[in-house]
């Protein structure tokens, strides 16, 4: 993994960033009594020097619009990294005429690693939503491949039985790099299940020069498990092309 790749940071498990991870998981059926989740992931890196592999697990507990998570990553190249979670969503007044909610989260991780964010979502079923990220630029595996000191914005759409649409944009605005990663994505019910689609657009200088990719993801969720495979092109706007396999259960 890139130098740029390690240094730039924290993950939630959606399909996105940190504050659109909170926006996605604001808007979902969890039940409020709590909820436990383990993730296990695949990471299969390839590029002009070899390949790599990588493994992470996660376990992360959600309830009442906020989430608890400890997981761990490791590959032969960065090593091992344990790490921890928190966020949630805050309505501050649940009677306001216009609905609106805080999105923050918070994230440590061994290696002396510090991060957060902080997202305004305002709006209900469409929504919109600002955030920022910052973290302390220390090492870090990033497993969500999004820029992450960086500004977000989002315009999207939340309905009954977890549906969902939004198109976010999460730019770079703090390495002078121009990167920045365009999202459309979604999630509806399918028969039994619920599928997750997201596309992606990447732009901006990398490692080797200005980069320009297309990337995916796609997941489908049972009442218990699901599964996850992502594409992600010159991840991290390194020279490195990915692809994410991640399957879990939730108990």
């Amino acid at each position: 993994m890139t130098e740029s790749a390690r240094r730039q940071s924290l993950c939630s498990l959606v399909v996105a960033g940190l504050c659109c991870a909170s926006a996605a998981q604001a808007g979902d059926d969890a039940a409020s009594a709590g909820e436990l989740k383990l993730s296990l992931g695949h990471y299969r890196l390839s590029g002009a020097a070899g390949s790599l592999a990588g493994d992470d697990a996660n376990l992360r507990w959600r309830g009442d619009n906020r989430s608890l998570w400890l997981g761990v990553y490791r590959d032969a190249s960065f090593g091992r990294q344990w790490r921890l979670g928190w966020d949630a969503a805050w309505a501050p007044d649940a009677q306001a005429a216009v609905p609106w909610q805080l999105l923050p989260s918070l994230q440590y991780a061994s290696g002396g690693f510090v991060g957060g964010s902080l997202g305004l979502q305002v709006g209900a079923p469409w929504y919109g939503q600002f955030g920022i990220g910052r973290t302390n630029l220390r090492p870090y595996a990033n497993l969500n491949f999004d820029p992450n000191d960086a500004l977000t914005l989002a315009l999207g759409w939340q309905g009954e039985g977890g549906r969902q649409a939004a198109l976010t944009l999460i730019a770079d605005d703090r390495l002078h790099t121009g990167q920045k990663h365009w999202h459309l994505g979604g999630r509806w019910p399918v028969g039994g299940m619920r599928a997750t689609v997201d596309l992606l657009r990447k732009r901006g200088q990398g490692d080797t020069g200005a980069i320009d990719a297309w990337g995916w993801t796609l997941g489908l969720d049972w009442p218990s498990w699901f599964v996850r495979l992502a594409r992600d092109p010159k991840q991290n706007f390194s020279s490195l092309d990915a692809w994410r396999l991640s399957s879990g259960l939730r108990f």
